[in-house]
């Protein structure tokens, strides 16, 4: 695992750690089909928690935001390392690559809502990022150990080039994948 913790202010308390996964979880469903400006009143229902017990737990949307992007950022990691353990170094790093272009798609407008509360360089995002880059280098440095990627190449050109792909307009799936595809061939060397 990474070795920067992930900003949280997830309780240790049972039932409190309880409530809170229910009111993240409810939240993270709740933008996906609705969007951020969901209530908060519906994100309690959902979870099956009065508003009171949200608002002591996320005293504002901000704060809603803010657990759900980073309990989606541990598993964009969390994935880098299952799939460093399970797969060859290439498709290990490419497989990581296409969860992060299916994250950037469904989650735009989460990270556009928090960057515009926080800031793009706030110290929220600047862990949260420590913590990508740790990942995405190991997966990097593992396929260039290996021969299967240019060695002249950097983790942050490739996340620019990936981070391309889920920016401006909407984008289908199928699409990205497209692109993602081509950026994944000039990854590799050239053949000799």
């Amino acid at each position: 695992m990474g070795s920067t913790p992930l900003p949280s202010t997830r309780p240790t308390r049972a039932d409190a750690a309880r409530n809170y996964d229910l009111l993240v979880t409810a939240a993270r469903e709740a933008f996906a089909e609705h969007g951020t400006d969901t209530s908060l009143e519906e994100i309690a229902r959902r979870a099956g928690v009065g508003i009171g017990t949200l608002y002591r737990r996320f005293p504002n949307r901000t704060a809603l935001l803010e657990a759900v992007y980073v309990d989606e950022i541990q598993s964009v990691c969390d994935r880098a390392y299952g799939f460093a353990e399970k797969l060859e170094p290439f498709d290990a790093l490419a497989a990581w690559l296409r969860s992060f272009v299916s994250y950037g798609i469904s989650k735009k407008s989460l990270a556009g809502e928090l960057t515009a509360a926080l800031g793009k360089d706030s110290p929220f995002f600047q862990s949260c990022k420590v913590n990508v880059q740790e990942a995405g280098e190991l997966l990097l440095s593992q396929a260039k150990a290996a021969g299967d990627v240019r060695p002249e190449l950097e983790l942050m050109d490739i996340m620019r080039l990936v981070g391309g792909i889920t920016m401006g307009r909407d984008m289908e799936p199928d699409e990205a994948n497209r692109l993602l595809d081509i950026v994944l061939c000039g990854l590799r060397p050239p053949a000799s």
